[in-house]
């Protein structure tokens, strides 16, 4: 639930036709970047034209978010943006504020199962020991399918003396194949 001002309303932001920002709860100038932090402490405001009366609220945080994306903190991906503009003028369009709502509401709740779920350890946490399995799984896929990813076992090292005879034997070969290219050339 969103904290309130101290009478349990929101708080009241005017923006004046000079773009700015008028806090009316501390009776102080405030910009976008202070408005984005107290989104981010779940505080609850409305920002009011402050000529007209409007609640400009929507057209506030649209404008936060805009700053954001503008600023490299890319988290909408073009894709995602492109079906949102799609589904303005749709017959969908009226579902949609209340699909995005749903959507945002079960990240929250499953990013906040997450956290308390890795707070309790790996050898407890369920979704780390996937995460385990997982890790492992690709790993001997890629050993499956990629070739050379796949470690070999150390090779058996012979005893000196059986390496001498393997590569005295090398030598006699290689001496008669020698000898029969030598007979055939004659």
């Amino acid at each position: 639930m969103a904290k309130r001002s101290a009478e349990g309303e929101p708080i009241i932001i005017k923006k004046y036709a000079n773009r700015r920002l008028y806090n009316t709860d501390t009776s102080s100038y405030i910009t976008l970047d202070d408005l984005a932090k107290m989104v981010r402490e779940n505080v609850d405001f409305h920002v009011l034209d402050a000529k007209s009366g409007d609640d400009i609220t929507h057209t506030i945080l649209t404008q936060i978010i805009v700053e954001e994306e503008s600023h490299g903190s890319h988290m909408l991906p073009v894709s995602f943006l492109r079906d949102l503009i799609r589904m303005y003028g749709n017959s969908m369009q009226a579902m949609m504020p209340s699909y995005l709502e749903a959507s945002m509401t079960n990240l929250q709740k499953n990013r906040e199962q997450i956290q308390e779920a890795f707070a309790k350890g790996l050898e407890t946490n369920p979704l780390a020991q996937m995460a385990e399995a997982n890790f492992k799984m690709m790993q001997n896929a890629a050993e499956a399918f990629i070739p050379g990813s796949r470690k070999a076992p150390a090779p058996r090292q012979a005893p000196a003396s059986e390496q001498a005879d393997e590569l005295a034997e090398m030598r006699a070969q290689m001496a008669a194949m020698q000898e029969k290219l030598d007979k055939m050339g004659k």
